[in-house]
C-alpha cells in the first residue's frame, strides 16, 4: 500500500511548536486525517500514543508502517470508555481528539450511536485532559455544523444549524469541549476542517467514491445532488492546521476554520475528477444517494481569516494538484474500494 501523501511539513515559524520529544495522544489515529497527523507528528519528532478503536482482528490499517516504531505506541480502546481514555491521556502533553462516528447517511439510521461516540466520547476526552492537566486539547469539529451557508464565506460566527443527526452530534461535542474551557479553564481549541480529501479517505466520501468508480472502468458516475458546493482542503494542509492550532494561544477557547476559501459544485467536481483520472464517463444522479429533504447542505465556503491571522496557517495544495494526487492513490489502492456499491 502506498503511503506517499506528498507531505509538506513547513509550518509558519510564528505558530510552530517544537514537537521533538513531546508526548502526544491522537484519538482516531487509524483514520484518514488521524493517520496523516500521526505521520506528520512523527516526522516532527514527537512520541505519539495512537488511540485506535479496538478491533478483535488487530488490523492497524494506515498505521501499519509504524508497527515496531519507538515513536508510536498503539493503544486500542473506545472513547466511550472513560477509564480507557484516561489511561491514554495520562502523561501526555497535547491531545488531538479526532475519534468520531462520521458519515452523514448512517447518522439517519443510528443517531443514538453518534451521540454516544461524538458527544459522550468528547466529554470523556475533555475530562481526562482536565484530570491529567494536559497543555492543550485540540478538538475536531466539522464544517457540517454550519449547515447551508446563510452568509458566505462562512466565518466562525456563523450560526450553527443541525441539518443531520451527525452535525447535531458534532455541535454537541464542540459545545462540550468549549464548556470545559469556560467552566474549568481547560486549554481547548476547536478546529473546523472544511471537507478534507486526499489519500487514505474511504469511499463514503464523494471524491474517493467518484474516483473508485472511474478507476474501475465505470462509464456512468453515480452521485446524489450535483448542485451543492463544497470547500475541499487537502489532507496534509488540514493536518498542518491541527499543529498550528496546537501552538496558537490566541485560539484557546475558540473555534477556527480550516478551509481554502474556494468552492466547487459537486457536478463540476465530478468533471474535474474525470479529467484528473484520464477516464471517460458521464455523470448521473442516483436517487439512493440523495439526502432527505431539508437535510442537504447546499453551500459550504470557508472564511479562513482567523487561522491565517492567528497562526499563519494557509492551505498550500491546489485543488487541481490535490485531485491528481488523490486519483493516483485511489488507482494504486483500488482493492480497498467497492465501487459498484454505495457506501453509507
Amino acid at each position: 500500500m502506498s503511503n506517499d501523501l506528498n507531505l509538506n511539513l513547513n509550518l509558519n515559524p510564528s505558530s510552530a511548536l517544537d514537537w521533538n520529544g513531546r508526548r502526544v495522544v491522537v484519538t482516531g489515529a487509524e483514520g484518514f486525517i488521524g493517520s496523516t497527523l500521526v505521520d506528520l507528528l512523527v516526522e516532527r519528532g514527537a512520541h505519539v500514543r495512537a488511540f485506535v478503536h479496538y478491533k478483535p482482528y488487530g488490523e492497524k490499517g494506515f498505521l501499519a508502517h509504524h508497527l515496531g516504531s519507538s515513536r508510536v505506541e498503539m493503544l486500542a480502546g473506545d472513547v466511550r470508555d472513560a477509564g480507557r481514555v484516561s489511561d491514554a491521556v495520562q502523561g501526555c502533553d497535547t491531545v488531538f481528539h479526532l475519534a468520531a462516528l462520521i458519515g452523514i447517511p448512517y447518522s439517519y439510521e443510528s443517531p443514538g450511536a453518534y451521540v454516544q461516540t461524538n458527544v459522550v466520547g468528547t466529554e470523556n476526552v475533555a475530562e481526562a485532559c482536565r484530570r491529567h492537566s494536559v497543555r492543550r486539547l485540540v478538538h475536531t469539529s466539522t464544517s457540517e455544523v454550519y449547515g447551508t451557508a446563510l452568509t458566505a464565506p462562512i466565518s466562525e460566527a456563523h450560526p450553527l444549524q443541525p441539518q443531520s443527526p451527525y452535525s447535531a452530534s458534532k455541535i454537541g461535542a464542540d459545545m462540550t469541549a468549549l464548556s470545559f474551557h469556560h467552566a474549568f479553564e481547560l486549554p481547548v481549541t476547536v478546529v473546523r476542517p472544511f471537507n478534507t480529501y486526499g489519500p487514505r479517505q474511504s469511499a463514503r466520501a464523494v471524491i474517493p467514491a467518484i474516483l473508485a468508480q472511474l478507476h474501475s472502468g465505470a462509464r456512468q458516475i453515480k452521485l446524489g445532488s450535483l448542485t451543492p458546493t463544497r470547500d475541499f482542503t487537502y489532507v496534509t494542509d488540514t493536518a498542518r492546521g491541527f499543529l498550528a492550532m496546537a501552538g496558537c494561544d490566541r485560539a484557546l477557547g475558540e473555534a477556527v476554520n480550516l478551509g481554502t476559501g474556494r468552492e466547487i459544485a459537486i457536478g463540476d467536481l465530478a468533471h474535474a475528477l474525470i479529467a484528473a483520472s484520464g477516464r471517460d464517463a458521464e455523470v448521473v444522479v442516483d436517487p439512493a444517494r440523495l439526502r432527505p429533504a431539508g437535510s442537504e447542505v447546499e453551500r459550504l465556503l470557508s472564511d479562513n481569516t482567523r487561522a491565517l491571522e492567528w497562526s499563519g496557517w494557509r492551505p498550500e495544495m491546489s485543488l487541481e494538484d490535490g485531485l491528481k494526487h488523490t486519483s493516483e492513490w485511489v488507482a494504486e489502492n483500488l482493492r480497498l474500494f467497492a465501487p459498484d456499491r454505495y457506501q453509507v
